[in-house]
């Protein structure tokens, strides 16, 4: 299969999960998939990442190799589809403590900005609970910009952020 030509056929999900199955959990496969997703253009990075979230699914460790560039791909010009699948997959894994900093610094910008899908949001709240596991000295700060969302936030918003403020109760 030629996994660029078929992403490009159509945008569909019985697309997404034809690239996922053939993909399956081969390391080269995945990573032709991958280098799709990170060499573009837009709409094929958009569809790449579909399709990544769901080869995650089943191997988490076909993504350790590709994490410090996936976390570069959630970048203010990446489409909302790439941010919400690649903080999708993000919040699935332990993330090393090498690039925990970058990440946190953009989940909780993604968290704080009205202006990004309610999924986003609530995927950087997933990352900055997990990381908040392993680093206690971020627990205060998540509890703080939570609480300032919870009365504001969409219905989504408020689950996520009542699920995550206790579990950080819990830590």
């Amino acid at each position: 299969m030629n996994i660029r030509a078929t992403i490009l056929e159509e945008h569909s999900k019985k697309q997404v999960l034809k690239i996922a199955n053939y993909v399956g959990n081969d390391k080269e496969r995945f990573a032709e998939l991958i280098q799709i997703y990170f060499d573009g253009p837009h709409i094929v990075t958009q569809r790449a990442s579909w399709a990544l979230a769901h080869c995650a699914v089943a191997d988490y460790n076909l993504v350790y190799p590709y994490l410090d560039k996936m976390i570069d791909m959630l970048n203010p010009n990446a489409h909302d589809a790439v941010k919400r699948n690649t903080l999708r997959i993000l919040g699935n894994i332990d993330v090393p403590e090498a690039l925990m900093g970058l990440l946190v610094v953009k989940c909780f910008k993604y968290l704080q900005s009205e202006s990004e899908p309610i999924a986003t949001r609530v995927f950087s709240m997933t990352i900055l609970l997990n990381i908040s596991k392993k680093k206690p000295d971020l627990k205060s700060e998540l509890k703080i910009v939570i609480s300032e969302l919870l009365p504001y936030g969409s219905a989504a918003i408020q689950s996520r952020a009542k699920k995550t403020l206790k579990e950080l109760e819990k830590l």
